[in-house]
């Protein structure tokens, strides 16, 4: 059973950082793209950050831009997103996914955790 799991979520005062893990099991996504998008309360799932399967391309939302970092480790089947300089509008559930099956950074996804809780206060 392929799985996706985020953890690394809690609650942070705005300037801090928190850096969010999606680890893979049941199959290696090594050579897949794989991303970040979050979903704000009353909002729709947006686009935060994407990874090419060699790990050497990424690609960013403007909003995150500069503060936000994502890695892989290949050889641990998982995901970082790294933020930094949080701000209370980047409260949200944060979600990795996997495989994007037309090669958009925007989706559709074949796999999708079940997402991690960041809430950044002012």
């Amino acid at each position: 059973q392929v799985q996706l799991v985020e953890s690394g979520g809690g609650l942070v005062q705005a300037g801090c950082s928190l850096r969010l893990t999606c680890t893979a099991s049941g199959r290696t996504f090594s050579s897949v793209t794989m991303v970040w998008f979050r979903q704000a309360p009353g909002k729709e799932r947006e686009f935060v950050a994407a990874i090419r399967g060699s790990g050497g391309s990424t690609y960013y939302a403007d909003s995150v831009k500069g503060r936000f970092t994502i890695s892989k480790s290949n050889a641990k089947n998982t995901m970082y997103l790294q933020m930094n300089s949080l701000k209370p509008e980047d409260t949200a559930v944060y979600y990795c996914g996997a495989e994007a099956l037309s090669g958009s950074y925007y989706g559709p996804f074949g796999f999708w955790g079940q997402g991690t809780q960041v809430t950044v206060s002012s």
